[in-house]
């Protein structure tokens, strides 16, 4: 007996229609669809992932929810809800391996951006002004990357490549380690703030980093540093980063996410100087679409022949665990 799946797609449904269908019985919901057709389900393939409608949809009944949760986005937090994360024979995994190098690139565009004042030039020739002004380098600059998961240890390696001075921030302290040579813990983290240039997240959106980044972190970080953020928007106080730009603490931010998506027009942070905004895009390429079945239907593959899945998330903790790379 086949599997009965349901694949959440808003707008554009999944490319390959033809080889997921070969695999089970597919049926398509859309966010307002889904309520009836989620209970009973056996594998759940979420293409939308950043939305309130599989929490509002899970049949209160164990028995009828999935026994699998795919989520084609590298971030769970939408699906670290109490009768999902509690219930033990659902199992979550997500996409790791599809966003780690274009996220690593978007960062490096970014720190170019910003140190190069890209935004400044397109301005002025939009204008057609003709404005010669230095700039500043990035080799030698001292980068700190908060999350030491896949995608921010792509961050450092590449930032490493171009002669920036990396250093992660995670769970635990320690030295030695191969992407960021020192992880700073709570312990040294303060420290850690007061030397960086830039201050780069790429954790996770869990209990224990919402709003990681509050008034007094930001008050830590180096007077006329930058923050880039390309983990989750509820990581930062987005008040107290508004307050810290207005009063030129920070020389700037590039901000990919947000705690509300889209960012509300009347935020301040659409026209501060010195802040880049782009709309959650930063893993995003041509390509990813295509990439973003493939580990799909090689997870579907291995369930059906009875092998381990990859990328299993570890719902108390909201990532996949990795044992041959602390946190």
């Amino acid at each position: 007996m086949r599997d009965r799946l349901v694949v959440l797609y808003r707008g554009n449904r999944p490319p390959a229609t033809a080889r997921i269908e070969s695999l089970a019985d597919t049926v398509y919901a859309t966010e307002e669809e889904l309520p009836y057709l989620l209970p009973g389900a056996d594998v759940l393939l979420a293409w939308v992932t950043i939305t309130p409608a599989i929490r509002e949809a899970w049949p209160d009944d164990p028995l009828k929810a999935p026994r699998w949760v795919h989520a084609s986005s590298a971030g769970v937090d939408s699906f670290l809800f109490p009768a999902l994360v509690d219930e033990p024979r659902v199992v979550l995994t997500n996409a790791r391996g599809v966003y780690e190098q274009p996220t690593a690139e978007y960062v490096l565009g970014l720190i170019l951006a910003l140190a190069k004042d890209f935004p400044g030039t397109w301005e002025h020739q939009r204008r057609r002004e003709w404005r010669p002004r230095p700039s500043d380098g990035i080799t030698g600059r001292t980068v700190l990357v908060w999350g030491t998961g896949p995608i921010g240890r792509a961050i450092a390696r590449l930032l490493r490549a171009v002669g920036m001075r990396v250093s992660g921030a995670g769970r635990t302290s320690r030295t030695g380690d191969p992407d960021f040579g020192t992880v700073h813990g709570a312990t040294t983290l303060r420290s850690a703030l007061t030397d960086a240039d830039y201050v780069v997240l790429a954790a996770p959106l869990t209990e224990d980093t919402r709003g990681m980044v509050d008034a007094p972190v930001l008050a830590a970080m180096k007077p006329g540093a930058r923050l880039i953020n390309v983990g989750r928007g509820g990581l930062v106080d987005e008040e107290a980063l508004v307050d810290h730009l207005a009063a030129g603490r920070l020389a700037g931010a590039a901000l990919d996410v947000f705690a509300r998506e889209p960012l509300p027009a009347e935020s301040p942070l659409w026209n501060m100087p010195g802040v880049m905004i782009s709309p959650h895009t930063a893993g995003e390429t041509t390509s990813e679409r295509e990439a973003l079945v493939e580990v799909f239907l090689d997870n579907f593959t291995r369930h059906l022949e009875g092998r381990p899945l990859r990328n299993v998330v570890d719902k108390r903790r909201g990532y996949v665990v990795d044992d041959t790379h602390p946190a």
